[in-house]
């Protein structure tokens, strides 16, 4: 099923993002925690692609397997930033033939060698160019997109930064999943710019618990997030003890979803970070509104 329809739908969902190993030696330690979150049925997977594809086979297997073992649709990223037309082309027909209807396009975080003023080498500098690629393929994909609620770090601001998801829109792109933010006002605030622009598609808002005070460091370098005063508090406050701080990352995470669900947001994506305890959780406190 294609995740567009399931956006579509009239009522309350919640998704699971996860994530492949870094190494092929690390798949046997991953996969159980796959397994655990795919068991509380989500409304579909989303699988992240390794740093510079090195791992992309077992994205493609977590969402293969995934879909055909508990029937939900499942997503499988694909990044280019590293690729030639030939890799991209060869990655299109395998998910092709692995059934997978939904893809999640992005350019991909540069590797450490990679500098963005030598773009004009790379066969894909945008993710643009590969949602161009994905539509011009012979697969009937549901291509989803990324974007930022609190501006892309490499945009000059907000302006530029629809400019460019507007692009993605008209390439051909179905829905957009945010990254992580903290504060909700960010997104309605988003929300409302981009209708203004003229950019109609779902935006599925991602979630990220943070239930440990270290993820933060990682997350704010990833995004950039503002983090308004009661998020600082809580991590002040209960980040030197572990099941105090995950207590109360999921209780944030959870409110959050909620004011979401209460202000028209139907669809919400988590990042679960494979912490199948997590979401578990976070889907047990929303378990009357979502039906479970």
């Amino acid at each position: 099923m294609k995740i567009i329809k399931l956006l579509q739908q009239d009522r309350y969902s919640l998704s699971f993002e996860v994530f492949p190993p870094k190494m092929s030696t690390s798949f046997d330690k991953v996969k159980p925690a796959i397994e655990k979150i795919a068991k509380l049925h989500p409304s579909f997977m989303s699988v992240t692609y390794g740093a510079g594809g090195g791992t992309s086979q077992f994205t493609l297997d977590i969402a293969r397997d995934m879909r055909n073992r508990y029937g939900f649709p499942t997503m499988a990223h694909l990044t280019c930033v590293s690729s030639t037309k030939e890799t991209v082309a060869q990655k299109i027909n395998e998910l092709k033939k692995a059934g997978i209807q939904n893809v999640m396009a992005l350019r991909g975080d540069l590797t450490p060698e990679m500098q963005l003023s030598d773009a004009h080498h790379w066969d894909y500098s945008h993710a643009v160019d590969l949602i161009r690629e994905l539509k011009e393929s012979d697969a009937d994909f549901c291509i989803g997109c990324a974007c930022y609620p609190e501006v892309h770090p490499e945009s000059a601001d907000q302006r530029e930064d629809i400019k460019y998801l507007k692009e993605k829109v008209d390439a051909g792109c179905d829905f957009m999943t945010t990254q992580m933010f903290f504060d909700n006002n960010l997104l309605y605030n988003f929300l409302y710019k981009i209708r203004e622009a003229g950019i109609t598609v779902p935006v599925l808002p991602g979630i990220m618990p943070i239930t440990k005070a270290n993820q933060l460091e990682r997350a704010l370098k990833l995004s950039g997030s503002f983090m308004p005063q009661r998020f600082k508090a809580m991590v002040d406050r209960f980040g030197h003890d572990d099941m105090a701080m995950a207590q109360a990352g999921i209780a944030y995470a959870t409110d959050q979803i909620i004011d979401l669900y209460a202000n028209g947001v139907k669809n919400v994506h988590l990042y679960t970070m494979n912490k199948p305890e997590v979401a578990r959780a976070i889907q047990n406190n929303l378990s009357s509104i979502l039906g479970k």
